[in-house]
């Protein structure tokens, strides 16, 4: 049978998200059924629930850091049982058969992922003509997109590991961050505060750069060695030519040139954030020292996985602040005006009846 779920929803791109109730699917052969007790608010989520990119369909739950405990699994399951702790992140299907997927690059799947929330849902079911996220108390999800959380990781500051971890922790790894290696992070918000911590668990020296020296003191707690103001020309002077790698977390359009000029020979920058206007980038400073400009999207399941278990390893959590899913709308204002640190993360316990 349908199973009964309680949400927050957006219902249109100019109202605030507001209780809705609508019906999962019952556990098929190969799902699992979680409770859901935290998900973490991500950028992405007001993006798609005011509609900014052009994408939404209404009602529409967001949420894709889920973190919660198996109520139910499906004959064929072998991986989780009832009672497991686990996590969905930004993907809930994908084709299986490209040549990405055959590769764990879900990600990058050829026809495209099915999005935890907004995505064609594969699976079908007959209240969903779209996938609906993690802003409620309950998920039906394939075994092959749940993630197991180590028991040394809290729920709550494990569920935006979900998708702000494993996206910085993806460009960290396939650019082979090491001991010995330079990186700078632009922007310490959701993304840069864990791009700070991972970097620094790996061995590198890490480097903030932002707009002013109020956070300077978070990330020296998270592991930077030297932070750089943007608008301190004699400082950046400084610096030119020392990263190997730069992580660029910034959503907002802004400008790079000068940041690029950080980087060493062979270095690349590596844009995370969601930006819908184009930024200039001249050709002389990337011919001259062979440097790169990349892009990089969330993480495949199993580097998801092995995510998770480095930040077990290394006591490495996300910088949260619960709320409950009455304060979601409130939440939305304050993220548009950088004034959380680092994530937003909703009790959906609090959901009320």
């Amino acid at each position: 049978m349908p199973i009964a779920t309680r949400a927050f929803a957006a219902t249109a791109a100019d109202k605030p998200l507001t209780p809705y109730s609508f019906e999962r699917r019952d556990p098929g052969p190969d799902d699992v059924l979680i409770d859901i007790k935290y998900c973490g608010i991500c950028h992405s989520d007001l993006h798609m629930a005011r509609s900014e990119t052009g994408q939404a369909q209404y009602p529409l739950v967001p949420g894709h850091e889920i973190a919660g405990v198996v109520a139910a699994v499906g004959s064929n399951v072998t991986r989780f049982k009832e009672g497991d702790r686990v996590g969905v992140g930004c993907m809930v299907d994908s084709c299986r058969e490209c040549s990405s997927c055959q590769e764990g690059l879900e990600q990058y799947c050829v026809p495209g992922f099915t999005g935890t929330y907004g995505g064609k849902d594969r699976k079908g079911g007959t209240a969903e003509t779209i996938t609906q996220g993690g802003y409620s108390d309950h998920i039906t999800v394939d075994q092959h997109f749940v993630l197991s959380i180590p028991d040394r990781l809290p729920l709550d500051v494990a569920a935006p590991l979900l998708c702000a971890g494993v996206t910085t922790y993806s460009p960290l790894k396939t650019w082979g961050v090491g001991p010995g290696s330079k990186v700078a992070v632009i922007g310490l918000g959701g993304l840069g505060h864990m791009a700070v911590k991972l970097a620094a668990a790996m061995g590198a020296e890490v480097t903030v750069l932002s707009t002013s020296d109020r956070k300077k003191a978070d990330a020296e707690r998270m592991g930077a060695k030297h932070f750089l103001i943007n608008s301190d020309k004699a400082a950046m002077k400084a610096a030119a030519e020392s990263f190997d790698l730069i992580i660029n977390t910034v959503s907002a359009t802004h400008e790079i040139s000068s940041q690029v000029q950080l980087l060493a020979r062979d270095g690349t920058m590596v844009m995370l954030g969601l930006t819908t206007e184009g930024l200039p980038v001249f050709a002389v400073p990337l011919l001259w020292r062979r440097r790169r400009i990349a892009g990089s999207l969330i993480g495949g399941i199993a580097e998801t996985q092995e995510m998770l278990n480095f930040c077990a390893e290394h006591g490495i959590a996300c910088d949260i602040e619960t709320i409950a899913p009455d304060q979601i709308n409130e939440a939305y204002e304050r993220m548009l005006k950088s004034d959380v640190r680092y994530r937003f993360v909703i009790d959906m316990e609090k959901l009320a009846a």
